[in-house]
């Protein structure tokens, strides 16, 4: 292995060169969109995507902001063959904080919110789209450091209240929000490609889900591969209104289980892959993954930011990864987002300059620029990949910030 050592500005930039490629036993797991974690990580997003368009439309600015603490609690539900309802609602637990007004102008923060849970869930789970309790915790409180004198108060009790968009600092420099790290690597593996394949195909608007109305969105894949077989435990709920009895319910496993043969020939062809599907049933007694909305959430689960699908859709304990949870922060100077998208993105491309395995860890020290991370750790598994233009590309990704910005304000990027 070879190591090169380089400064630019506060950033000590590490490239190494010809480690290690990762080993070919893999643990992968996949949470579907209609899981509760997923379900909270989207919702998050959303929010700030909302708020952050509607302060950038209307004051030339992203206001402060973080929803990233948000969580569902699960309702009740009755199910039976062919019918269900909701018996409790899934109460929306709307967590974080947010500029109330700018200047003399109120900011309809509650209102934004309530729009944008509704219309998230009338789009994802149409079923609960009616049956949401609704709770919002969203403070304007200060950060704290903030220590009165006689003189005028300090800059950063204006963070959440600002006299207009000239007290943002980031309109200044963009500084780091925290001390983080962001993680990423690339290539995905043939197997891990195949585990989000089968969490979407089941999960997502498909082929398969448009032709089987039966098909639930609380999806759950855990894959294991040695190199030469593969184990694959999945869950697939299924909608009670649309299963009229026991048997229907076993013909419908089975057509799971054919749509995932199918993908094995597609995605992993050549492949011995043993699957298990809803392995708690106990069909003698209609102990069953049978679901009036899709989704547990209906009944007694949880859904919270960070306990999901990292930011490259995936949960991988043998890859590097962090306990981030990134949907929901602002997209202005939030690490925890984005240098976990940044690292994601820039290990790509490192893979696709070299050829190799390429990781990439940026770590923030809080207070300091956001384009010049206090450490970069480059590993590269090709030996002959040419430093010079590695560290072209990570000075391209750091200078990339207000770009990304603007691209997950407008375009909607989901993070998991």
């Amino acid at each position: 292995m070879n190591r090169t050592v380089s400064t630019s500005g506060r950033s000590r930039i590490v490239i190494e060169t010809g480690t290690p490629r990762p080993e070919a036993t893999t643990i992968v797991e996949r949470k579907g969109l209609g899981h509760p974690d997923t379900l909270a990580d989207h919702l998050a997003e959303r929010l700030s995507q909302a708020y952050s368009r509607y302060t950038q439309e209307t004051f030339g600015a992203v206001l402060h902001h973080n929803f990233d603490k948000l969580a569902l609690l699960g309702g009740a539900s009755r199910v039976e063959y062919g019918a269900g309802e909701m018996k409790a609602p899934v109460r929306v637990l709307v967590n974080g904080r947010a500029a109330r007004t700018c200047g003399d102008s109120e900011i309809p923060v509650q209102e934004l919110a309530e729009q944008t849970v509704r219309a998230f869930f009338a789009e994802r789970l149409p079923e609960l789209a009616d049956h949401l309790d609704l709770r919002f915790h969203i403070t304007a409180n200060s950060s704290p450091g903030a220590v009165i004198t006689d003189a005028d108060a300090p800059e950063r009790t204006r963070w959440f209240a600002p006299r207009s968009v000239e007290d943002l600092r980031e309109r200044r420099a963009l500084i780091a929000n925290d001390t983080s790290i962001g993680t990423g690597w690339a290539p995905h593996s043939p197997f891990e490609a195949f585990v989000r394949e089968v969490a979407d195909a089941f999960s997502g608007v498909t082929p398969f889900t448009r032709e089987h109305p039966w098909c639930g969105s609380d999806v759950k894949v855990m894959g294991y591969y040695d190199g030469e077989h593969a184990d694959v435990v999945l869950c697939v709920p299924q909608k009670s209104r649309f299963v009229p009895d026991r048997a229907a319910y076993l013909a419908n496993k089975e057509a799971v289980l054919a749509e995932c043969r199918r993908i094995v020939v597609d995605h992993l062809p050549g492949t011995p892959v043993d699957f298990r599907l809803n392995v708690r049933d106990v069909p003698q007694k209609d102990e069953l993954y049978l679901t009036y909305t899709g989704s547990s959430i209906e009944s007694g689960d949880e859904g919270v930011v960070g306990r999901g699908n990292r930011v490259n859709g995936l949960i991988t304990p043998l890859r590097p990864m962090n306990m981030e949870g990134a949907s929901g922060k602002n997209p202005v100077y939030h690490v925890g987002k984005l240098y976990n998208l940044a690292a994601a993105r820039l290990a790509h491309r490192l893979h696709e300059e070299t050829g190799g395995h390429a990781e990439v860890h940026m770590v923030s020290a809080t207070g300091e620029p956001l384009d010049q991370p206090w450490r970069v750790l480059v590993r590269l598994s090709r030996p002959d990949a040419h430093v010079e233009t590695v560290h072209s590309l990570v000075l391209e990704t750091l200078a990339g910030f207000p770009a990304l910005t603007q691209e997950l304000v407008q375009e909607g990027v989901l993070l998991s």
